[in-house]
């Protein structure tokens, strides 16, 4: 796990864990989906831990897989990407729309940093029961609470607290549950 910029192209290790983890999620993508066991399987390879009960639809994308940690019944729609260049922690009771995007990698700000290939990775984590809807994306660093749901569409740029409905880009709370 990264907490400082580095740069990706000069780390010989990391780009050979990202090749194998790209390999390993192209043929979860393109198993039959009646492959249920296998599509099991190869997501057990990728990812760092996943509790019982999972089902993660194709196509699924991931950085290096090794740094994702999932609690039990969950649930991912079709086009899940998690960009894991730092640990995203996932709850219990996890429910992901389609086309879902989590980010724990983020560049400097600063062109000239920028374009020198630098990268940080910034961890996230979702709590237990959260239901995030359809094209949600969730930037580095953000946190959101248990019992939370995220509405279609947002753009979770900030902390969300447990026990709320929050929609929008950016993504607010607009209820209490």
């Amino acid at each position: 796990m990264k907490e400082e910029y580095y740069n990706l192209a000069a780390d010989k290790k990391m780009q050979e864990m990202h090749l194998h983890t790209q390999r390993l999620c192209h043929q979860f993508s393109m198993l039959d989906p009646a492959q249920i066991e296998r599509r099991r399987q190869l997501i057990k390879e990728i990812v760092g831990s996943i509790g019982d009960n999972f089902t993660i639809e194709q196509p699924f994308h991931c950085d290096y897989g090794y740094f994702i940690n999932i609690g039990k019944n969950f649930y991912a729609n079709y086009n899940l990407t998690i960009l894991d260049t730092a640990s995203v922690t996932i709850g219990d009771y996890v429910f992901l729309g389609p086309n879902v995007n989590i980010y724990a990698a983020t560049h400097p700000l600063d062109v000239e940093r920028r374009n020198q290939n630098l990268e940080k990775g910034v961890p996230v984590k979702i709590g237990n029961n959260v239901w995030i809807g359809g094209n949600v994306t969730i930037l580095p660093g953000v946190e959101i609470g248990d019992n939370t749901v995220i509405g279609a569409g947002s753009v979770v740029t900030k902390d969300i607290p447990s026990n709320v409905l929050a929609v929008g880009n950016p993504c607010k709370v607009i209820k209490n549950l």
